[in-house]
């Protein structure tokens, strides 16, 4: 080597190969997000839609939407369905709303102990839930027997079974989604903008009509929206209520039917439909919001109206009232999980723990494989979700408005879909194995990552947004750089963001029961499928078992994720 060669390569030594590779990682890691995406998110739809756009032979047809349009029944289970999601959004609106607006602006003698108990009903699935309202409100139910014991009632009066029972059941597990979103929007109103409209003579309900309730929307509407898809795609509930005509309930039924393969075909098309309908009204949603002006909005103190005696008495009665029929599901559930001879009487005759015992020392395989696949998907969420939160908050990279437009897409899909979706996607053979990945217990924390991904990219997202950028800079300046500044510097101040959306994400894996009911195989089944197929066979009491121990554990995040985030977890929503 010359002199002068030398002297350049001690100007400028080689990048060791360690350090070439750290530089490589981010943009590796980018494209392992997308290969994630592309392969356990847009593939399956893609292929759930190319199957309701092809016949037997593989060619493009709308056949099958046609015979979907022509046939009474479907017709009327779309109509059902669409009425039952918008009656249950106007239901949970006039509660949310109203409970929202009482706890972050009026003052009254129990006030934070309703906040929490506001939380409570969205711990528990809706199937749970339906379980509980059938043993208070069932035809045999405690409430029948004491009118037909004490009134001299002859026939038992039909509280939930039918459409108006799904209302019921939806709308009092849901509502608490709505409060939560509206509470965030209320806390963002600038109270000058109210107080400008007390000036010229707009208080009441006209104050709210044209100024509170408008500035509400971006929060209420993303509310909203999981109100409607959360019940457009739930089948466990219409059908423990005898409810068939619904496009979720129909997609369920036609598909675990193995025999006629019109009708399975059928339920992909719903499927499809269902995906199409949903996407249709976020983005309407989505549009609604954008070609409005909020750019006055920013978390303000607002000072709590003291309501007289009379005023809160009345408050009191209205959050007790329905607190109180909030809880019905959670005494009927509690009551069979421990109850012995509760047939045409008000409550059981004998109480046992056996129920707990076959479960959980039997059968514990419900309890396992439920934590199992929840925290791997948990793992999933955060190794993914962080990193796409990171994206969104901190860089310009090309395709960056796509990935929040997946992200955001996530929320859209029915359970019902993506279960469907997940079944066509991967029953495929996979080079070196004879069988699909439908066949490997791996596909159920797979489809709950990606279900529940949104809430872990939200609360991380949320953070980020509140870590100033010349924190990360002056760790730049002294050398951390990359991963090294987002270990040292950003994590520990997004760590609590990341543990809302990884809790959330965990409690409602647990939860998940449209996507898993069709990919559990023996031995693989979640507390959700335990609960479904105990009460299908006829054993309430061990359904009623899980139920409570679900309750339980959904009880213990969701104070977990309030203590950490309290009321402003409306944004994991939003």
């Amino acid at each position: 080597m010359s002199e002068g060669e030398a002297v350049g390569a001690a100007r400028h030594p080689a990048r060791p190969a360690a350090g070439r590779f750290a530089a490589a990682l981010p943009a590796l890691g980018v494209v392992l997000i997308w290969f994630f995406l592309l392969l356990f998110l847009v593939y399956p739809l893609v292929r759930i839609f190319y199957d309701a756009f092809s016949d037997e032979a593989g060619r493009f047809t709308v056949a099958n939407f046609v015979e979907f349009a022509r046939d009474p029944f479907y017709l009327r289970s779309l109509v059902n369905s669409i009425l039952l999601g918008l009656g249950t959004v106007a239901a949970t609106s006039v509660l949310g709303f109203a409970i929202a607006f009482l706890l972050v602006r009026c003052d009254f003698a129990g006030r934070n102990l309703f906040s929490y108990l506001t939380l409570i009903p969205i711990i528990s699935p809706p199937l749970v839930g339906v379980l509980g309202f059938t043993f208070i409100l069932g035809r045999a139910g405690t409430v029948n027997v004491l009118l037909e014991d004490y009134f001299g009632l002859t026939k038992p009066v039909n509280f939930v079974y039918g459409l108006h029972g799904v209302l019921l059941v939806e709308t009092l597990h849901l509502f608490p989604m709505i409060t939560l979103n509206v509470v965030d929007a209320l806390a963002k109103i600038d109270p000058s903008l109210e107080e400008a409209a007390e000036g010229v003579g707009a208080r009441g309900w006209t104050k709210f009509r044209t100024i509170t309730l408008p500035l509400t929307t971006p929060g209420y509407l993303a509310g909203a929206l999981l109100v409607f898809i959360w019940t457009f795609s739930d089948f466990a509930t219409p059908l423990v209520l005898g409810v068939h005509d619904l496009l979720a309930s129909q997609a369920y039924l036609n598909i675990v039917q193995f025999v006629d393969r019109r009708l399975f075909r059928m339920g992909i098309v719903i499927s499809a439909l269902m995906v199409v309908l949903a996407v249709v009204f976020l983005i309407a949603a989505r549009q609604y919001v954008a070609i409005k002006d909020y750019s006055s909005l920013s978390y303000s103190r607002i000072a709590r109206v003291r309501l007289s005696p009379v005023q809160q008495a009345g408050v009191i009665a209205f959050l007790s009232g329905v607190m109180l029929l909030s809880f019905i599901p959670y005494l009927g559930v509690a009551l069979a999980s421990v109850g012995k001879g509760w047939s045409l009487t008000p409550f059981p005759v004998h109480y046992t723990l056996q129920y707990f015992e076959r479960v959980i020392v039997e059968t514990p395989k419900y309890i396992v494989n439920s934590f199992l696949y929840a925290a791997l998907a948990v793992v999933l969420c955060v190794a993914v979700g962080v990193p796409i939160a990171w994206i969104l908050a901190r860089t310009h990279l090309p395709g960056r408005g796509t990935l929040d437009a997946l992200n955001t897409l996530i929320l859209a899909i029915p359970g019902t879909a993506i279960g469907i979706a997940y079944v066509r996607a991967f029953h495929f053979d996979l080079p070196g194995f004879d069988r699909g990945l439908t066949s490997f217990w791996i596909i159920l924390p797979l489809v709950l990552a990606i279900r529940r991904l949104p809430y872990t990219v939200r609360g991380s997202y949320a953070s980020l947004l509140l870590v100033h950028r010349s924190m990360e800079e002056a760790a730049a300046s002294v050398g951390a750089r990359g991963l090294r500044s987002f270990s040292d510097v950003t994590l520990p101040l997004i760590w609590r963001g990341v543990l809302v959306g990884s809790l959330f994400s965990f409690m409602t894996s647990l939860q998940e029961a449209s996507a898993v009911l069709f990919l559990s195989l023996g031995g693989w089944e979640t507390i959700t499928v335990g609960i479904f197929s105990f009460y299908i066979a006829g054993s309430a009491n061990e359904a009623a078992a899980l139920g409570v121990i679900l309750i339980v554990v959904a009880t213990v995040s969701l104070v977990a994720i309030n203590r950490i985030a309290g009321t402003r977890m409306g944004g994991m929503f939003g």
